[in-house]
Formats: C-alpha cells, structure tokens, sequence
C-alpha cells in the first residue's frame, strides 16, 4: 500500500500498514449499488448481474466459487448463522434461491455446475434477505411486505404487510428468535411477532430521509438504524423501555469532532515525537454534503480499548460496530456514543475505490483484522480489504497518552510544588510570638507548691467513697463539637444496598420564590447544607429534622457550598463575588475574602489537600488559597478579623478561557485538578508540577455544567482504581462518564426519557449509580453498567437543579433500605 495521509498519525509515524487490498474485480454491469455480504470465511457478491460470486477471506489464494442460477440481476444475498452446513441466499426478480456452500464447492471440484433450491418465485423486488439465528426460516423484504419462508418446506409461513415503502433491512432478535425488526424507506421501523404475523410496535416517522441499515446488538440490548444523510439511531429493546429513542447521531459531525481531537492529541505530542502529517483535506477538495450509512455491523475491540473494570464497565461488555459509508468505515462505541477511530478511503491513495456505493464488513471476535468488501459509487470496480484494526485504532486514540494520571499520588510532593510552597516559606522565618490579650496577666503561670505529695491532699489517708459521678459530656444546644469527640454515630452502606426510590422526607427551605442551587452533605453524613437564592445558607441534619442553622451574610444567590475534610467548616461562593467560610461549631463568619481580591466571579470553590488549602476558579484561572483560622475569643476586638488568607498561586487555563466547574479530591492527598472550560475543553492540572497535564477537546456539544468525581467510601482495596471515573454534564448533552487514566469517555448517558436537560450529578456512596436532576422536575438514577436510566424520582415542583448522596447511613437507618438522598 501506498503512504496514507490524513489523520493516520502517531508518536512513532505514519502507520502504513492499516489496510491492505487483498482483491479486485471489475464487473461488466455497474457496481454502484450491488448487494453485498461477509462471513467469516467467504465475501458474497454479485457480477456481470446475475452471477453470484465468492472470495475465500482465509486464503486469498483459493479460486473464486461462481454460482449460475439467476436470469435477472441480483438484488440481495445474505449468509446463514450456521457454521455447518454454511448456506447463502440469493434473490432477483424472478427467484429466491438457497445455496449450500459445501454441497457447491464439491459439484466444482467434480467438475459439476452447483445448483441451488429454489425458495419462491417472482416474490417482487427484493432488497433484504435475513436467515433466522438457527437457520430454518429466511425473511425476504419484498417491496413494502416481509415474506417468511420455511427453509424445509419451502412455504410461506407468515406474510408481514404495513409499510408503506420498500423495506429495506430486517434483523432477528437474537434473544427473543420470534421479533423480527424492519426498516423501511417510509422513514420508520416496525417490530413484528412473525410466528403468529402480528404487529408488535410501530415507530413514527424519524427522518426525512430513507433508513437504509439495521443492526440489533445483544450486549446492550439497542436497536441501531442508519439513514441516507448520515443520521444513526439507536432506540432502547430492554424490557420496560417501549423502544425509547437513547439517541441521535449525526456521523458528519462525529467524524469532525473525531479529527478534531486527534489533531489536537498529536499537536500536544513532544516536538520530537511528531511527524509532519497533514489533517484535514487538502486544496481542491471539498467536504462531503453527506456520509450516508451503507451499512453496520459488530465489532469488537475487547483486546485493544481498555476500560475500568469496576460495576460493568469491563471492555468485555462494550459493544463496538462498524459504520459503512461512501467516504469510509467507522468504529462506533455503543457506550459513549463516539467514534474509536475512522478510515477515510480516500486517505490511501493506492486504493482501488475511494467513494463506495456498496459497502459490507466482518470482523471476529478477538481477531485483530477486519474484512471489508467495497463497490466504487461511479464505476464496475469490487475489491476486498483486510483491515489491522489494532493499527487503525492505536494510531489515532494514543492509548499510551495519559495513563500516568492517577487520583492517587505516587510520588513525593517536589521541593517546587506548590503543595510545599508556604510550608518551605515559613520553616526559613522564626515563629512569630503569640499576642496577648489586652485583659490576660503577662506573669507565666507557676505551680503553687513544688514538691510532689501534699500531707492534706489525702495521699495518705484512704481514699473517700463517691457519693456521685458529674455528667462530664454534657452537650449544650447548638453546641457541635461533642460530635467530633464521640465519633459519627453513622454506618457504612453495603455495596450491594439498592438506591433510594422512595420520597423519605420533604421539608421547605424558605417562603416565596428562592430556588435551592446547590445541597452538600458532610463527610459524616449528619449535616447537609443548602445554598438558595435569598443570599442564605441552611444547615440540616441529615434526616431534615428541627430547626436549620442560618447563615446569612451574602448579598447575592448562593452558588457553591462544600465542607471541610472534618466536617467543622463551611465554604460558601455567591454571585455577589465573596468566598466566605463558616464555623459549624459557632454558627458564625470566621473568613471573608471580598471580590476585590478577584479579578473575576468565582465559580467553583473547594477545600482541597485534606483542608490545607482553598481551590476555586475565577475567570481563565485556578487560585491556591492558603488559609489561617484564628479561633481566639478577643472581646475588646471582636469585630476585627483575625483570620487571614493568601493566594499561593494561580495557573491559566490553555487558552485562558473562563473555567466553568473544577473538581478536586480533598479525602485524602491527591495532586490532580480537573477543570471544564466554556470552550468545551475538559483541563487536568498536576499542582505537584505546578502545569497543565492533560487536555481534551469538545468534551461536550454545549460548556460543561458540572465535574463529578467519584469519592465513594465504601470502595474496596481491589476498586481503589474507580476513584478514577468522573462523569461531566453538559445542557442537552446528557450526562459523561470518564476514565481519568486515560482521559476516554467510557459510558455516556443520554438525555432524560422526558427531554428534560441534566442540571446537576452525584455520584452514590459506593459507586455504582449516579443520579442526576433534570429540568422536567425528576431526578434520574443510571446505572452505571448500562447507558439508560434505571429509576425515575418524581415529587418536584420545579427544575431539580442538584443532587446529592448521604456517604454514610445515620444511627437508626436500616439496613437494605439504600442511601438516603438529598434532592433541590
């Protein structure tokens, strides 16, 4: 093959030996929409109209087997399921025949013609012929009716009648053998019950374009259709789901992102590691109107993309297919809704074909090539491609790239970290002396009596009876600081415990219109705080019972609220531009840092470093706080502020665009920050470094709303890796799950069944759920072993703008009842 060109990219070059064309043939008739079909050892096609011809994939070398039958052009050819006997069918106008390819290849090697069994006669244009998974029943689409025909008997079983178009595709169930799924060029699909012909579902028109692929995945039990402008749909089969839509694709915008990210990927490559390549088209040519989908089938990367192993999120259990288009093929993730790689025909210039007007691939499982067979769109030309999928694949995903992320720390913090900074700053300059209190005695505290035993302190006497015991743990009201003496009387959850279905309790936050923007729970899981819109901050227990502690001091809505690693104080960010930290202990202000201090508003703020310091955003960059807590009682200066706090430093974004959300582990010491950008660029930070990690581009269509990590704390040590998932969300994006490790989008979550716009996620205690409010006025819960929603909550009144888990279950709670959580 010939140098390609375009995105075929790495850090070791261009790869120039990702596609090699086995096979060519020119046919006396045009080719532009010849029928074609793959197995796993033979390709099917027809030539010179009605001769059916097949390739051995094994071994390129066997001579081609032609089967002569048909008087009118082939419109359609389909394999059997079996491996032995292997069939094929064949229709044209005026037969349907079947094919036994072993029985055929022994009549040539007799020197025999090979005959066929004619299944029916003039049945009309034909356009799809399916066999059944056990190969005793064959589905022909001929014009708007679906004929099934018994294999033995070589009857008609059942007739399906109702669209009112050609069908084009059909598909078995694999799982329920009697549904039959058809597309048609009405712009809709129907699922049929064809052992007793009835019509189970039929869809509404869903494109104004004809469908002309179908593919029924059995991993992720989700219906896939292709239609003439590069539209993909993919509905929902499970159980319950009543064939909802899980999303929209549009397979020109894909392929763009795609190169997009690539592009940006090798640019971020050291100078020394990059090769000149050239992305994009070239002068002259110009961008596709189009990329109709020709065709789909499974394909499997289980041996090439990694993935988490943690609550079904194994690669075993990704489903993966081929897209087959006239500018080249696809590998589309079923998980994440995004594209692995792309093969554009035209990035090969030895290529016989560079714009297909047929297209059909076979891939096997855990094999690392790729059989594609390919008609040219404008001449007589069928050629046969073996793809390296590994190849294709590591070329443009960089699977090296990012894997030394981690949450966890696994060095030292360095002597130029800024973790260290202030810590290396202060050991240089002696401790300043303590202040006095105006009202304190300066003479230094002396013993009365400085020999050990006092005659009539009774050492020497018997010791007296007690009389009675004081009550030494006295708590007062509103006193919390016996909490952190006694320990939090809470309780882990187990990891199989279900999720909160149920409404438990609904308290009002306040009268009249002010919206809850955020809800917190504390690390112990006995407090919960609420941000709202009448500039307050709410302090709940965590079963919403008594009275909440109020918080008042902002002059704008509360925006953020996050608590400390122990629980004792309260951080708050407000539209009026001030950060202010609270004392739970005291119910009172202990710092305030104005927005002079800030060039911009602060969006996002945390603590950070197990409370060491104060992460958040203002405009383009991230600011370390360091930050001092002086709990001295001084009633002479009581007003004066004596808590302090210093920026220690600040980091820009890649091209200074404004930071909309940032998320930091603060349980325990981790060096990463990640950071969303209104640009659509999801950012990770190493502040052991002081720079930029790692970049990844158009992580969403609209900015990122919210980063999520996952801090579970029921994870095992065998799962201490799934501190590595975060997900991201984004308005009429749904939601993300991604790998930190590597920086890939391991599951997506589509948008609410209601068309309701994801405002805020939380991930449950032992992370296997993450919930999501919506504004349709419910919450939804996902499961993270599959791409659909598992619950619906419902008792809002308006938008659910956050979410919340408890992480630990309070005294009392019992067992088997799932988490206990907190919805605004």
């Amino acid at each position: 093959m010939g140098e390609p060109r375009g995105i075929f990219c790495s850090a070791q070059g261009c790869v120039g030996d990702v596609i090699i064309e086995q096979r060519l043939v020119e046919s006396k008739e045009p080719a532009s929409h010849v029928p074609l079909a793959c197995s796993a050892q033979y390709c099917a096609f027809p030539v010179d109209g009605n001769v059916l011809c097949l390739w051995n994939t094994k071994d390129p070398s066997y001579q081609p087997l032609t089967l002569q039958g048909h008087h009118e052009p082939i419109t359609a050819v389909a394999f059997g399921n079996t491996v032995s006997p292997l069939l094929i069918c064949s229709a044209s106008q005026d037969y349907v025949i079947m094919w036994s390819l072993d029985e055929c290849r022994q009549k040539v090697l007799q020197g025999l013609s090979p005959r066929g069994v004619i299944m029916g006669t003039l049945l009309g244009q034909v356009l799809c012929l399916r066999l059944s998974p056990d190969d005793r029943t064959v589905a022909v689409c001929a014009g708007n009716k679906i004929l099934m025909l018994d294999i033995e008997s070589r009857s008609i079983l059942a007739e399906l009648e109702g669209h009112q178009g050609h069908v084009t595709a059909a598909e078995f169930c694999p799982w329920q053998t009697h549904i039959i799924i058809s597309v048609s060029e009405d712009r809709s699909f129907k699922v049929w019950d064809h052992h007793v012909g009835s019509l189970i579902y039929n869809s509404p028109v869903l494109t104004a374009f004809p469908l002309l692929s179908l593919l029924i995945d059995a991993k992720s039990r989700q219906l896939v259709t292709g239609c003439a402008n590069g539209q993909l749909w993919i509905f929902s089969l499970v159980e319950g789901h009543h064939y909802r839509c899980v999303t929209r694709v549009s397979l020109k915008k894909k392929s763009e992102s795609f190169s997009r990210r690539v592009e940006s990927r090798l640019c971020s490559l050291p100078e020394e590691s990059q090769r000149p390549c050239t992305h994009g088209l070239e002068k002259g040519e110009e961008v596709e109107a189009s990329l109709p989908i020709l065709g789909l089938a499974p394909c499997d990367l289980s041996a090439i993309v990694s993935a988490p192993c943690v609550w079904g999120l194994s690669s075993e259990t990704t489903s993966c297919l081929w897209i087959g288009s006239s500018a080249g093929l696809f590998i589309f993730n079923l998980a994440n809704f995004e594209l692995e790689a792309v093969l554009h025909y035209r990035d090969f210039r030895s290529l016989s074909i560079h714009v297909a007007g047929s297209c059909a691939v076979m891939s096997k499982a855990n094999d690392d090539k790729a059989i594609c067979l390919l008609t040219s769109l404008f001449g007589r030309k069928i050629v046969m491609l073996e793809i390296r999928v590994a190849a294709l694949v590591r070329s443009q995903q960089g699977h090296d790239a990012g894997r030394h992320l981690s949450v966890l720390p696994r060095t030292c913090v360095g002597p130029t970290s800024p973790l260290c900074f202030t810590t290396a700053k202060e050991s240089k300059t002696p401790p300043a002396p303590q202040r006095q209190s105006a009202g304190r005695s300066t003479v230094k505290d002396q013993p009365l009596v400085f020999h050990t035993k006092v005659r009539s302190s009774g050492y020497a006497s018997a010791p007296h009876i007690t009389m009675f015991s004081p009550k030494a743990n006295t708590r007062k009201r509103g006193d919390h600081s016996s909490r952190r003496r006694d320990g939090p009387r809470c309780k882990e959850y187990p990891l199989e415990s279900s999720p909160p279905t149920k409404l438990y309790k609904q308290r009002v936050l306040a009268h009249g219109p002010a919206a809850a923007h955020c809800v917190q729970y504390s690390g112990d899981g006995q407090w919960l705080a609420c941000g709202l819109a009448n500039h307050l901050l709410l302090v709940f227990r965590a079963d919403l019972s008594g009275t909440p502690t109020v918080f008042s001091g902002h002059d704008g809505a509360v925006s953020t609220v996050c608590w400390s690693h122990d629980s004792r104080w309260l951080l708050s960010a407000s539209q009026d531009g001030t950060l202010r930290l609270w004392s739970l202990r005291r119910a009172e202000l202990a710092l305030c840092v104005g927005k002079d201090v800030f060039s911009k508003p602060v969006r996002s703020a945390q603590f950070y470093y197990v409370d060491t310091f104060v992460l958040l955003s203002s405009g383009p960059e991230l600011q370390l706080l360091k930050y001092h807590i002086d709990t001295c009682k001084d009633e002479i200066q009581r007003y004066k502020q004596k808590s302090r706090c210093k920026r220690v430093f600040r980091l820009p974004t890649t091209g200074r665009t404004e930071i909309t959300s940032l998320s930091a582990v603060n349980d325990f010491y981790s060096y990463l920050v990640l950071t969303a950008g209104r640009n659509r660029t999801l950012e990770v930070f190493d502040l052991n470094a002081g720079r930029s990690a790692a970049m990844t581009v158009e992580v969403h269509s609209r900015p990122v709303h919210q980063i999520c990590q996952n801090k579970g704390s029921s994870f095992t040590t065998q799962q201490h890796e799934a501190y590595n998932l975060f997900a991201t969300t984004a308005s009429g994006d749904g939601i993300k799950l991604w790998d930190l490790r590597t920086l890939r989008c391991e599951r997506r979550f589509e948008g609410h069944p209601n068309h309701g716009y994801p405002c805020g996620i939380a991930f449950s205690p032992c992370g296997r759920y993450v919930a999501s409010g919506a504004e349709d006025r419910h919450a939804y819960m996902y499961d993270l072993g599959s791409s659909t929603f598992s619950h619906r909550l419902a008792g809002h009144k308006d938008t659910v703008t956050s979410v919340a888990f408890s992480p630990a279950a309070p005294q009392g709670h019992r067992e088997g009842t799932g988490w206990r959580g907190a919805l605004s």
